[in-house]
C-alpha cells in the first residue's frame, strides 16, 4: 500500500508543477447596436505551452454592471488553442435592449456604464481532463453626451468642406 501512496503523491506533485495554459482578456469593445440588443466582443489571448492543440470545450460568460447581471451565456465548442503558440479568441456578448433600460440608474452624473466581464474558459487537457481558467475584466463605457454628438457633426462638416476645397469635382449639386 505504501508504494501506491508514493505513486499517487508523485503523480499529483508532477501535475501540480506542470506548466498550464494561461489566458487574459485584452480588450472589450462595443461592436454594434442592432434590433435585438447591443453587441460587445471580448478579445481573449490564450497561451498553450504544450506541443499539441488543446480543444476548448466551452466558454461561459457573465457581464455585470453595478453587481447586476445584464448578460450571461455559454458558447459551446469554440475551437482549439494552437500548439506552442498563442490564440486570440473573440467572445461575443449580446445585451438585450430590455436590460439596457435598467442601466439608466448606473449612468448617473458621470455619463458612463461601469462593467465587469467574467469568463470561464473550459479546456480539455489530455490525461488531466477538463479545467476552467477563470478570467475577469472591469472597465467603463463612456456614453456620448449631446455636446459630443453636436461636435461630431461639426467635425464631419469641416472635413467635408476641406475635401471639397481640395477637389471641387467631388461636389455634387442636387
Amino acid at each position: 500500500m505504501d508504494l501506491i501512496d508514493k505513486a499517487k503523491n508523485f503523480v499529483s506533485e508532477k501535475i501540480a508543477n506542470m506548466e498550464k495554459p494561461e489566458a487574459t482578456i485584452t480588450d472589450v469593445d462595443l461592436k454594434g447596436i442592432g434590433f435585438n440588443g447591443v453587441n460587445f466582443h471580448a478579445k481573449v489571448a490564450v497561451k498553450n505551452p504544450y506541443s499539441v492543440p488543446i480543444p476548448i470545450m466551452e466558454i461561459d460568460y457573465v457581464l455585470k454592471s453595478a453587481t447586476r447581471v445584464i448578460a450571461s451565456g455559454r458558447i459551446p465548442d469554440p475551437g482549439s488553442i494552437k500548439a506552442n503558440d498563442s490564440t486570440m479568441l473573440d467572445v461575443p456578448v449580446k445585451v438585450p435592449h430590455s436590460v439596457l433600460v435598467s442601466l439608466v440608474r448606473d449612468i448617473g452624473g458621470d455619463w458612463d456604464v461601469d462593467y465587469t466581464l467574467e469568463l470561464g474558459l473550459i479546456i480539455d487537457i489530455p490525461v488531466i481532463g477538463n479545467i476552467t481558467i477563470p478570467l475577469s475584466y472591469s472597465g467603463e463605457y463612456k456614453l456620448p453626451t449631446l455636446s459630443d454628438l453636436w461636435k461630431g457633426g461639426k467635425e464631419e462638416e469641416k472635413k467635408e468642406e476641406e475635401e471639397e476645397k481640395e477637389d471641387p469635382s467631388k461636389v455634387v449639386e442636387i
